[in-house]
């Protein structure tokens, strides 16, 4: 099922809490060599995981971390800003319509449906809290697996050829768009809403 936690409520969830850091570690560590880095529990956890972001995440149904994403509005610090302005001309994304995706991560195993399963929780976010657009940073090897989902960024800066190109992108999400990816992700747009309205209650249109 799709969970929808912010930082400040993860020790409710201790289990989910440890194995998406752990799963970030191995994904952005030791498949991908980023430079990333990883406590001596061997989590990954950076800065901008202190600034109380919104988490979400797919929980397999033994409790343990499938797939995540971390989003931060961009009226605040966001990694595009302070770590890749250069690939937007050095213009800052500060836009409470535009939150930022960052750490999409996918635990070894994931079945493809998670990708898209968290493409569609990110629909919903972007619906409760009044989101027109995502901004994100993803390399090369990510192209394939948007276009497989149903949700390709509008690309504005990138740097770097082949395998080794980094993109700025922007993602919106049409009605269109929600039903193609729920169904792609083998669930009811019914039960991705009432995921989400059970998660947050009302505190999107407070936070909108």
């Amino acid at each position: 099922m799709l969970r929808y936690i912010f930082a400040s409520e993860l020790s409710r969830y201790p289990r989910l809490r440890d194995t998406m850091f752990r799963d970030r570690a191995d994904q952005f560590k030791e498949r991908l060599g980023w430079d990333v880095s990883v406590t001596s529990s061997g989590e990954e956890r950076d800065e901008y995981d202190a600034l109380n972001p919104l988490y979400v995440i797919w929980q397999n149904p033994d409790g343990r971390h499938g797939g995540s994403m971390r989003l931060l509005p961009t009226t605040g610090r966001v990694m595009v800003n302070e770590h890749f302005g250069h690939l937007i001309g050095d213009r800052a994304i500060a836009d409470p319509a535009i939150w930022e995706c960052t750490r999409f991560c996918l635990a070894r195993g994931a079945a493809p449906t998670v990708a898209r399963a968290l493409m569609l929780a990110g629909g919903e976010v972007m619906r409760g809290f009044g989101i027109r657009e995502y901004v994100g940073v993803f390399d090369a090897r990510m192209v394939r697996i948007y276009r497989m989902i149903g949700a390709s960024p509008r690309i504005v800066g990138s740097t770097g050829e082949g395998r080794n190109q980094i993109s700025v992108g922007l993602w919106g999400f049409s009605d269109r768009s929600r039903l193609r990816v729920a169904q792609r992700a083998g669930l009811s747009p019914e039960i991705s809403d009432l995921w989400f309205r059970r998660a947050m209650g009302a505190r999107p249109a407070l936070l909108a």
